[in-house]
């Protein structure tokens, strides 16, 4: 049986010679083996008018179809920078005071919606029964597809937290979002937890059964599983060993000449909690002087949603923030802060989690946070300073785990990262990356696909 990929983004780009390639990121690392193997399409949205709207990959032997929904830019703006960055994106963080409610979003976002509903069913023929939809981009379309296809398979996944459902009822729309995703077979969401608000949010809202993990609703019965996502852990270890990234981590190490390096990286995102993790190194230096001079704090933001208002306003606070903490203790050689405002490859960030003695990883909420993961791949004898807020502190016991809102409680866990002993960082650390072996990306699509296929049996 082919597959039917659905997500927001197509998983090729075309590379500075013209040439198609896959692009970089862990579904389509995770998928596009399965799609070659058993051959289908994947359908994303279309930003470029002047792409073609159905290409096959590869082009000279092709695997499988991409197919484009093209948006116009209303409909980008409704869509995605409205509906899916401002209204599901915030409360599905718990950001409440970053929610737009706006009814124009959801109507855009119930037409595109629908125009994915119709490419996926122009592209799947009778036989062809396996559709897997990807994130909150996508929770209408499900409805659109079963009726056209009612003895489809239908699965989806849920790529960030699903909400406690006093959050999730919050939104205007938020019965006919869930009776959207209730049209599938099986819904995945990263933890227990997450399932267990997704099926509260199914019996509160909607009414519907509850039989331990399924919902049965109008005559439908919908699984929902817990299918943490991982990264592609071989190509990180190898990343991470080669010459190049360990000659890049030592030379990283002599260049900011501190005995101690702290990293975080993130996407700049109100979810990630970069201002409240300065905050917290600010008073780290503030009750430790002695640690002046000999420890370094390196934070990569990735520019991220520029266009929205609220993304912009972080990073003038964070410019600031940073600003502040250098101007009050900066010395002749020593710059407390190293902060880039830029994107890096994935094997240019490899060095700096090589480089690292600890990475502040802690969101004011978050699902698998695959940079998590990627840390404890990479690094050789890192501690991992993790928010109790993430759904991978469920999984990540052996992490110090933090509540990203005390600032007080963040300072202490980065002095007790650095004057870890020996023994207890690296037994924290194998099982850390005893979990991450078993979390790897492609396990986690064998795993899903393999449980959707028995829900449509």
């Amino acid at each position: 049986m082919s597959l039917t990929v659905v997500a927001n983004r197509v998983p090729i780009r075309r590379s500075d010679d013209g040439e198609w390639a896959p692009s970089v990121g862990g579904l389509t690392t995770a998928l596009l083996p399965v799609l070659r193997q058993r051959g289908g399409a994947w359908i994303g949205m279309g930003e470029d008018p002047d792409l073609p709207e159905r290409q096959l990959f590869p082009a000279a032997d092709p695997d499988f179809t991409v197919r484009r929904v093209p948006l116009s830019q209303d409909e980008l703006d409704g869509y995605y920078y409205g509906m899916a960055n401002r209204v599901l994106w915030p409360v599905s963080h718990y950001m409440i005071q970053h929610f737009e409610p706006n009814p124009d979003f959801m109507e855009i976002y119930r037409s595109v919606n629908k125009r994915f509903a119709d490419a996926v069913v122009e592209e799947v023929a009778e036989d062809d029964q396996q559709i897997w939809l990807q994130d909150y981009h996508l929770m209408l379309a499900p409805q659109h597809i079963r009726k056209a296809r009612p003895d489809a398979t239908l699965g989806h996944f849920w790529h960030i937290p699903w909400p406690a459902m006093e959050v999730f009822r919050i939104l205007p729309w938020a019965r006919e979002l869930l009776r959207g995703m209730l049209h599938c077979d099986l819904v995945g969401v990263h933890v227990e937890e997450y399932v267990d608000n997704f099926l509260e949010s199914a019996r509160v809202l909607l009414g519907a059964e509850i039989e331990g993990q399924t919902i049965h609703y109008e005559g439908h019965t919908t699984r929902v599983e817990a299918h943490p996502i991982g990264i592609e852990v071989e190509r990180f270890k190898q990343m991470a060993a080669s010459d190049e990234v360990t000659g890049k981590a030592a030379r990283l190490r002599e260049r900011l000449g501190t005995e101690y390096i702290v990293i975080g990286i993130d996407r700049l995102d109100y979810t990630k909690g970069v201002l409240s993790r300065l905050e917290a190194f600010e008073r780290f230096l503030e009750d430790n002087p002695e640690y002046h001079g000999s420890v370094s704090f390196y934070q990569i933001a990735t520019p991220s949603r520029t266009q929205v208002d609220s993304y912009q306003q972080l990073k003038r606070e964070v410019d600031e923030v940073v600003g502040r903490i250098n101007g009050q203790f900066a010395r002749d050689n020593w710059v407390p802060v190293n902060y880039r405002y830029r994107t890096y490859t994935q094997f240019e960030l490899c060095a700096f989690y090589r480089a690292a003695d600890a990475a502040l990883i802690t969101p004011l909420r978050d699902g698998m946070n695959v940079v998590t993961q990627e840390f404890i791949t990479a690094t050789e004898n890192g501690a991992l300073i993790l928010s109790e807020l993430t759904g991978a502190a469920y999984l990540l016991p052996e992490a110090i785990q933090v509540n990203p809102y005390d600032r007080d409680g963040l300072a202490a866990s980065i002095r007790m990262a650095l004057e870890m002993d020996e023994e207890e960082r690296t037994t924290r650390l194998q099982g850390l990356k005893s979990t991450v072996e078993k979390l790897d990306v492609q396990r986690w699509a064998r795993g899903f696909l393999d449980s959707l296929q028995q829900q449509g049996q």
